[in-house]
């Protein structure tokens, strides 16, 4: 009996390695995946613009300068649950109140109900990119915005108002010691004019 269960035992260790060395992952197998395949996306929007339900992702999780990286975008129509098919084209800005310059980033068609769009950056910041649409004559743009790599917290409009502040600040300091100065001065003044009316 005892060696019956020694052997059940040994049978069900056996059957539990086994699965252990499973080379697939959720379904797929290991060499199907890529870089993208097990993290997350930085960004996940959701939206619905005009009769589109819209979902923009950006790979990979955490964009770098002078790395590429891809957006995927997806849009079905809110009533017939059919994927939008037609050219979608990509143009990306820096996020900034001084910089306006658009560059395009590229045109996409459909691809397995994907729209994919390459990128690659060569400096760190904040961007905005916008895909733009027409359906039916009717034009469609989504922004959304993007940080590549890690950048100044403080942008050149933060500066700016660091430095006035900073200024304001320093003005502020010397006129209080101007006054001091001028009181100090007076009351030196009316000792001496007290002190020689003694006198």
């Amino acid at each position: 009996m005892k060696k019956m269960f020694q052997i059940s035992l040994f049978i069900a260790a056996a059957i539990v390695s086994t699965q252990v060395f499973s080379h697939h992952v959720l379904g797929r197998p290991a060499y199907s995946l890529n870089e993208d395949s097990n993290t997350p996306p930085s960004m996940n929007i959701e939206m619905q613009i005009g009769n589109y339900f819209v979902t923009a992702m950006v790979y990979p999780a955490f964009p770098k300068p002078k790395e590429s990286g891809r957006i995927n975008f997806y849009a079905t129509h809110l009533d017939s649950g059919e994927p939008l098919n037609t050219g979608i084209t990509f143009t990306v800005r820096d996020d900034s109140w001084f910089n306006s310059k658009e560059e395009k980033l590229g045109a996409q068609v459909l691809d397995d109900n994907v729209y994919r769009q390459g990128f690659m950056f060569s400096e760190e910041g904040d961007y905005i990119i916008t895909a733009e649409f027409t359906v039916d004559g009717e034009s469609y743009t989504i922004d959304f915005p993007m940080r590549v790599g890690d950048p100044f917290p403080i942008g050149p409009l933060g500066i700016a108002i660091a430095v006035i502040i900073l200024l304001l600040i320093g003005v502020s300091v010397l006129q209080r010691k101007r006054l001091l100065r001028a009181r100090i001065q007076g009351d030196r003044s009316s000792r001496a004019i007290d002190a020689e009316q003694r006198k």
